[in-house]
Formats: C-alpha cells, sequence, structure tokens
C-alpha cells in the first residue's frame, strides 16, 4: 500500500516511562474510513501509542504521519487541529458543569452584548450539539448537569465533544469498559453510523468479541510490541486470544462439584434505600455457606450494587438483618467487618477500590497497616509494605513500571483491578463479595482472576458475585439468585437454570 492511502501512519515509535518500554519499535498504518482495533493485554501498550497520536505524550523515537504530512504533536489541542478526537478509558468531564459547558470547554462561541460586552452565546452552542446528537443517534438534553447522567449518557458527551471539534479520527480507549450490554451494543453502532458517515475509527480494547463484530483490521500488541496485523474476518477469536496473551487461552473454567461447609452469611428481609428515599432493595433474603459461589444476576441497576454495598458497609439497611457466621453485623462500621472477615472488590476501582495518589505497596496494605508486620507499637515499617507487595505483585501478574514504588494512578485500569483482587483475597476472610471482579480486564487476566475465585470456594471460603456478565455467572456460581426492580425474584442451583431461564428472570419476564 502506498504511504498516501494511510490517513494515519506511526513509523518506529519507541516510548519508555521508568522502568518500562511502554511501545518498542512499533510501525503500523490506519486507512481513511476503517474500523482499526488494538488488542492487547492489560499494559501492553495501546493507550500510550494512541495517546501519542492525540498529543499527549510525545515518541522518544519514530515518526507521525497524518494524511501523507509529518506530524510533530506536543498538545492535545495540536490534535484536534488535524481533526483528531479521543475518548478516554476514564472520561475527561467536569461533574458540575452542564452537558453543553463541557462540549464547548476551550471553544466557547463567544459574541459581544452592544458590540462591547463578550459573553459565551450557549444558547447557539446548544442548539448545534442537539443537531449534532440527533444526526448521529446520540440524544442528550444539554442542559443537564454531568453530575446527574449516567455513564452511557457521559460517554455520548465525549463522542459529542469529538464531532462539536469536527473530528474525522475517533479514538475510542476501552470505551465498554463501564457499559451493560445493552449499552454497549449501542455504541457499537453508533461506531458503524460513524465510519459509515466517513469517519475513521480506532477501538483501543481486549474484548474479542467486540473486534469481530465491527473491526476491519486488527493490530495485536504484547509487552510493547507490535506482535501482527490481521485482517478480522480471516481471524478466529481463539488465535486471537492465544496471539494476545502469548500462550494458549482457555474460555472455560475447569470447576469441581462445591463441598459446602457451615452457614457464613445470612441475609434476612435486606431493604435498602437511595437518597431519594426510594426502596432499591425490597425484602431481600439469602444465605451463603463456605464452599459456594452465591452469584447475584440482574440487568444493572436493579439493586445489587446496594445489596453488596449494605454487606460490606458503605450502604444503610433501612430494614433488614445481616448475620455473619452467626453474629449479626448489621450495625457495624467497614474496619470492624473487614476484621470479621468481609473482603470487598467494589464495581468502582477508583473511587472505593484505592488511592490513586498512593503508590502500589500503600494500596496493598490499606486494610491492614496497623497491623504486625506492618506497624510495630504504633510505629509503621514501610519495608514490610514493599516486601509484601513484591509477593502479590509476582503472584498476581500486576504489571507496574516501578515495582511496588508506582503511584497506582499511572498503572492501566485492568492492573489496578488486578491489584484491588490481590489485596482483598489476601486479607484471608470467610467472606469475599466481588462485584463485576473482571470488567475491563483482558482475556488472560479474567481467567486469572476466575481461577482465583474458584481457588477461594475450593479452600471453604463464601462468595458472593455480582456480575453483569451472564456467562461469568453461569461459568462460575454453584447457586443463583435474580434479581429484578430490587426483589430477588428466584433463588435456585445454577445447574437447574440455563442461561436462557436466568436472562428471562433478569428481563423480569418470568417470576
Amino acid at each position: 500500500m502506498e504511504d498516501g492511502d494511510y490517513i494515519v501512519e506511526m513509523r518506529h515509535i519507541t516510548k519508555r516511562f521508568p522502568g518500562i518500554v511502554a511501545n518498542d519499535d512499533i510501525s503500523i498504518g490506519i486507512r481513511r474510513g476503517e474500523i482499526f482495533a488494538f488488542l492487547g493485554e492489560n499494559g501492553a501498550g495501546k493507550s500510550t501509542l494512541m495517546s501519542m497520536l492525540f498529543g499527549m505524550y510525545e515518541p522518544d523515537e519514530g515518526e507521525i504521519f497524518v494524511r501523507g504530512q509529518k506530524v510533530s504533536l506536543s498538545s492535545s489541542n495540536e490534535a484536534a487541529a488535524l481533526n483528531i478526537g479521543m475518548v478516554h478509558q476514564h472520561f475527561k468531564l467536569i461533574p458540575n458543569y452542564t452537558i453543553a459547558e463541557n462540549i464547548i470547554l476551550g471553544i466557547e462561541p463567544v459574541r459581544k452584548a452592544l458590540g462591547l460586552f463578550p459573553y459565551i452565546d450557549i444558547k447557539i452552542a446548544s442548539e448545534r450539539i442537539l443537531e449534532l446528537s440527533k444526526n448521529y443517534g446520540l440524544e442528550v438534553d444539554p442542559a443537564l448537569r454531568i453530575e446527574e447522567v449516567n455513564v452511557s449518557t457521559q460517554q455520548r458527551v465525549e463522542i459529542l465533544k469529538m464531532l462539536y471539534r469536527d473530528a474525522e479520527i475517533l479514538i475510542f480507549d476501552e470505551p465498554t469498559a463501564v457499559l451493560t450490554p445493552q449499552e454497549i451494543t449501542f455504541l457499537l453502532k453508533i461506531m458503524e453510523e460513524l465510519r459509515d458517515k466517513g469517519k475513521t475509527i480506532i477501538l483501543i480494547t481486549h474484548k474479542l468479541e467486540e473486534i469481530k463484530q465491527i473491526a476491519g483490521r486488527c493490530a495485536i500488541l504484547r509487552r510493547g510490541r507490535l506482535i501482527k496485523v490481521l485482517n478480522v474476518d480471516e481471524a478466529s477469536t481463539q488465535e486471537m486470544a492465544n496471539l494476545m496473551v502469548g500462550r494458549e487461552v482457555s474460555f472455560k473454567r475447569e470447576k469441581t462439584p462445591p463441598h459446602y461447609r457451615d452457614m457464613v452469611l445470612e441475609v434476612e428481609g435486606l431493604t435498602v434505600r437511595n437518597e431519594n428515599h426510594f426502596d432499591v432493595v425490597k425484602d431481600a433474603s439469602f444465605s451463603i455457606r463456605g464452599g459456594e459461589i452465591f452469584a447475584i444476576a440482574g440487568v444493572s441497576g436493579n439493586g445489587q450494587l446496594e445489596i453488596a454495598d449494605a454487606i460490606a458497609g458503605l450502604a444503610k439497611p433501612s430494614r433488614g438483618r445481616i448475620s455473619l457466621k452467626g453474629r449479626d453485623i448489621t450495625g457495624e462500621n467497614i474496619r470492624r467487618r473487614t476484621e470479621d472477615g468481609v473482603s470487598y472488590i467494589p464495581e468502582d476501582r477508583q473511587k472505593y477500590g484505592m488511592i490513586l495518589d498512593f503508590n502500589l505497596a500503600d494500596n496493598l496494605v490499606i486494610k491492614t497497616y496497623y497491623r504486625a508486620p506492618f506497624s510495630e507499637k504504633g510505629v509503621l515499617r514501610p519495608g514490610e509494605f514493599g516486601n509484601f507487595a513484591l509477593g502479590l505483585i509476582e503472584r498476581y501478574d500486576i504489571r507496574s513500571g516501578q515495582g511496588a514504588k508506582t503511584i497506582t494512578r499511572s498503572m492501566s485500569g485492568g492492573n489496578q483491578q488486578k491489584a484491588i483482587v490481590a489485596r482483598e483475597i489476601s486479607l484471608d476472610s470467610d467472606l469475599l463479595i466481588f462485584v463485576q471482579p473482571t470488567r475491563g480486564l483482558d482475556i488472560g487476566a479474567i481467567e486469572h482472576i476466575q481461577n482465583q475465585i474458584l481457588e477461594e470456594r475450593d479452600k471453604g471460603k463464601a462468595v458472593l458475585l455480582i456480575s453483569l456478565e451472564l456467562d461469568e455467572v453461569m461459568n462460575l456460581a454453584d447457586t443463583i439468585g435474580v434479581i429484578f426492580n430490587g426483589r430477588l425474584l428466584h433463588i435456585a442451583p445454577a445447574e437447574n437454570l440455563s442461561a436462557n431461564e436466568v436472562g428471562e428472570y433478569m428481563m423480569g419476564v418470568k417470576g
């Protein structure tokens, strides 16, 4: 292919950070009007490579060409001037600004009142936003504040931000990591529409099924190196997974029959209200034995999160009782529950799972720092933090440029998740609550964490699994409780339920 046929070309790109080569001599060309995917494990260098195209980093070596012209991009404004836009994995929006204010930020349409006094014409901006949103099927209300809208609407705002700036090359970084299955289907349709209207789409992901669905070509990165560029329709999902991880990957979990032990968790008549005094969990009752994985399956927003938060101590029940090994813990604080034997992997890893500006070692001991060996007579022993962290980094394959000293904010989302799972399992709790444990993880990391969950169950731990991934529920659960509109409609052994039946209960069709 001639150079001029590429809308974007990267030649011999290398980028280093302290302790890590994020991109190692990568050369790649992207054609105008295609959906081109970058596939790789968490921390493989996908986001770094595209962040250079968006002007957030500059390459240490190599050249970037856009529409055949060599460019030097040192800011996202320079990228925007070349009609390049990017939707980041963690959105860059200001919560207390309106949708319109977020979209026009930095390129506000300024008018002059009486020919003298400058003001921002929010009305004309809102009209253009409404027009764009209708043209691309991205309906939003420009007057709503970001803090008032859900995650999928925030993502639409990020896409509209690009379109408002006339972006022609659109980079999506892990765009489906925080979406429900229904929202993912909608977003993939939007991407196809954008492509059909002449946009070039670059998709950074580790989800093989999404690539198979919409991408034309796919570049596979592994540990910073380009492994292969494939035509998607000529490659199997298994081949792509094996190239991405560098070994044979299994999509099914080997699961032994359960050996149930004593009762660990009993939840009776649990009702939880939200801040608007609306019952989001209604009279839920269930129990979990040692050696049992109890999965709550449901469409997002049906109360499953609030059940987990109430058991972990983050939400206060308005009615009901929670017992751990026969002891009432309904009124206990979070630290006491942790000491009693409750581990919690939250849905939002950045908000509730870790302190992003702390280093990895500090985050890994954040629930145990006051105990021996991390503290002696009230004096902290940072050396012990580091030793403990090194063990978990190795066991859980947590990839971090500077080991235990890495600031967690700089780690990829998937490696942040691995760190939280490692910390919570290391507490050796009787009850482990996993909320969306594999969200945003690549196939290799999913395999690792699901095997860890099964290992804990085989050690006799009680596991509460809350997942929006029906495959994950069917793969791991011994018992399934299906939630709809705050009520547990049906609880049954997993072997007695098909995925179709679970789906029908989830939609409220059955029960």
